[in-house]
């Protein structure tokens, strides 16, 4: 081969290699999509789906396009533990999750040692607070939650009130529970029982609300997900049709309304978002996750749209020799759907929340 031909098979072969669309970013997914309380996984999934695609539809990160490695914790300490093991080996650039407190436990150490950003739309215990890790969360803290509950309780004169608790979510439950006993207490209320169950299938929620109703109260407080919440205010229903039931935050999902019926008329809950945002930004994003999901978007399919989001301008504003992390925190705040994001340096944020009483079926704004 003479010269010529060399050169132009050596400017080919580089054109071949080179020359082609530049290498994707890659972003991990980590939630239940299996377990009892997988419709939260399942919504933050389809909120980051559709963040992805309208990303990518916009031309992606400077030109690289973005695509979604999914793994499913199943609600479960070993599963999460390997779902996350196979993001890092997957070599994902960060990852829209954990969707719960108890598989924080499990996968932020991990993603620590690795030095992987995680951005988790739900994450609100107080163990994940202040802490100089790679966990940024989008959501307020259960503290924040707990006060708030405990202050619009007392004030509708519910001075005594009874708790259930799911233990299975622990990290969560235990520190909605204390920081609701703390702030209730400060204003002259008494928590009469706190009952623990564990989420499954075989719990018998009948014996969990009896005991709830071992002492005479004012109401009735659920801290669970969305199934058991309805599963238990059936039960309550029955047999105490009387008593006034509240339930927490992480509960305010489509499936709560869906699997609790009547049972959950009048049900005190607060959201994470507002569900009846005019505004048209809020307006296109709705009407987008309907077309494209043929479903309502709960709460996890917000958070995790403005995850997605904030990874995202992240790595587009991101500086040449600074880490993603860095990013996140000194470029804010970052647009939301609702509600502007704001990270201290330890990657916490603060969040409005918006209580709401089931009628007729829907989630209806207190005014």
């Amino acid at each position: 081969m003479n010269r010529r031909l060399w050169l132009a098979a050596l400017l080919l072969v580089g054109c071949l290699t080179g020359c082609g669309p530049p290498k994707a970013i890659h972003l991990g997914f980590i939630g239940s999509l299996s377990d009892r309380g997988s419709d939260t996984g399942q919504d933050g999934r389809n909120g980051m789906i559709l963040a992805v695609e309208q990303r990518n539809q916009a031309g992606g990160i400077h030109g690289r396009m973005v695509e979604i490695q999914v793994q499913d914790d199943g609600m479960q300490p070993d599963k999460s533990q390997l779902a996350i093991q196979a993001l890092v080996s997957a070599h994902v650039d960060a990852i829209v999750g954990p969707f719960s407190s108890a598989m924080a436990t499990v996968v932020v150490p991990i993603s620590n040692q690795a030095g992987i950003v995680m951005v988790s739309p739900n994450v609100t215990s107080t163990d994940f607070v202040g802490k100089d890790d790679f966990l940024i969360r989008i959501n307020r803290t259960t503290r924040d939650n707990a006060n708030e509950y405990a202050q619009l309780l007392y004030q509708r004169g519910q001075h005594r009130m009874a708790l259930a608790y799911d233990t299975r979510n622990a990290s969560y439950s235990l520190a909605w529970l204390s920081a609701f006993k703390v702030a209730y207490a400060a204003l002259g209320g008494q928590v009469v029982a706190a009952v623990a169950y564990e989420s499954d299938a075989r719990t018998g929620f009948g014996d969990v609300v009896r005991q709830m109703l071992a002492q005479p109260s004012q109401g009735l407080l659920f801290i669970g997900s969305a199934i058991d919440v309805a599963r238990l205010a059936q039960q309550a229903e029955k047999q105490a049709p009387q008593i006034p039931k509240s339930a927490a935050e992480r509960a305010s999902t489509e499936l709560l309304l869906e699997l609790g019926g009547r049972s959950v008329e009048g049900l005190l809950i607060a959201q994470a978002f507002n569900r009846d945002d005019p505004s048209e930004r809020y307006r296109s994003f709705h009407s987008a996750f309907v077309a494209r999901f043929a479903r309502e978007p709960g709460f996890s399919a917000v958070l995790s749209y403005d995850a997605t989001r904030v990874l995202c301008e992240a790595m587009a504003t991101q500086l040449p020799g600074q880490s993603l992390k860095d990013s996140i925190l000194q470029h804010g705040p970052y647009q939301g759907l609702q509600q502007d994001i704001q990270f201290d340096r330890f990657g916490d944020t603060a969040r409005k929340v918006f209580f709401t009483e089931v009628r007729g079926g829907k989630f209806v704004l207190l005014k």
